[in-house]
């Protein structure tokens, strides 16, 4: 086994990035000794805005996420995360 190279320290995340990007991450940890890491409380930074709909798109909205069984927020989410559809 040979000797693991010394991890430099970094005076930004920008410089680690870079160093990560160029560098095989094997030559200085042994991944053989990592353990699976749980973090069950991280949640997804979210930030409230307010958004003005027509009171008719809204209700079409909330009917649509009614059939669905879910919230109409969440439904509102998802169809901003989903990509459209390719031509």
């Amino acid at each position: 086994m040979s000797k693991r190279k010394k991890t430099p320290e970094f005076k930004t995340e920008a410089e680690e990035r870079t160093f990560w990007e160029t560098h095989d991450s094997s030559d200085y940890v042994d991944w053989n000794q990592a353990k699976p890491a749980s973090f069950p409380k991280l949640k997804p930074s979210t930030k409230t805005i307010s958004l003005r709909l027509p009171e008719a798109l809204l209700d079409r909205i909330k009917i649509e996420a009614n059939k669905r069984d879910m919230p109409y927020q969440s439904l509102i989410k998802g169809l901003i995360q989903t990509p459209p559809a390719s031509t």
